[in-house]
């Protein structure tokens, strides 16, 4: 079969700066009958080895370093012997989740991975945390934005590492640039599209959040 985004939610916890919250995160899946991406690596191993099933994982992509994006990441690598990658700017953050554990990869903006026959490009995302990144694949229409952009607006920067006016520059220069239909997955919630969304940045540097 072509290549395809697959879903999947598993639910867990969020913690930074002393509180700890319950989330629900979305996992996907990009790529075919034969081989996936494993966008992000949420709480629980189980669920989400048993969606990829007997397929070979390229690598395990992590949009950014909150503990609930990387909870099984290491873990997921080593399942499917598959690279587990990240970008460099949020190995602060994945220090507090594993520190004895480094990825074995990075992301750079502008790198391309290639899966089931599609590329996939990284996009450099900085703002939710400093090496957020988002997932361009356009020949399937989409893009995977982690916790930077959601179905109203941009992610949270309100906790450390996190910054408004950084976030706003990513998604108006690197997301907002994106041909309108793109369909919009992202970390936690609904879909969206950039077109649905785009009207609306001037509402988002109203209220500053």
């Amino acid at each position: 079969m072509a290549a395809r985004v697959e879903h999947l939610t598993t639910s867990g916890t969020f913690s930074l700066d002393g509180g700890t919250w319950d989330v629900d995160n979305n996992v996907w899946l990009v790529g075919d009958d034969e081989e996936v991406l494993v966008v992000d690596a949420p709480h629980e191993l189980g669920p989400i080895a048993e969606a990829v099933g007997t397929r070979r994982v390229v690598a395990v992509v992590c949009t950014h370093a909150h503990d609930d994006h990387v909870t099984v990441a290491p873990d997921l690598g080593e399942r499917f012997a598959a690279p587990v990658l990240l970008h460099p700017d949020d190995l602060g953050l994945w220090t507090m989740t594993h520190p004895s554990t480094a990825p074995t990869g990075t992301l750079e903006d502008g790198q391309v991975l290639h899966v089931a026959g599609v590329d996939v490009h990284v996009l450099h995302t900085p703002g939710h945390s400093p090496g957020s990144v988002c997932l361009h694949v356009p020949a399937l229409g989409v893009v995977l934005t982690g916790d930077t952009l959601f179905q109203g607006g941009p992610g949270a920067t309100g906790r450390s590492y996190s910054d408004f006016p950084t976030i706003i520059t990513s998604i108006r220069e690197r997301l907002l640039a994106l041909p309108p239909d793109t369909e919009v997955r992202t970390g936690h919630g609904g879909s969206t599209t950039i077109g649905d969304e785009a009207p609306h940045l001037q509402e988002w540097l109203d209220r500053g959040h």
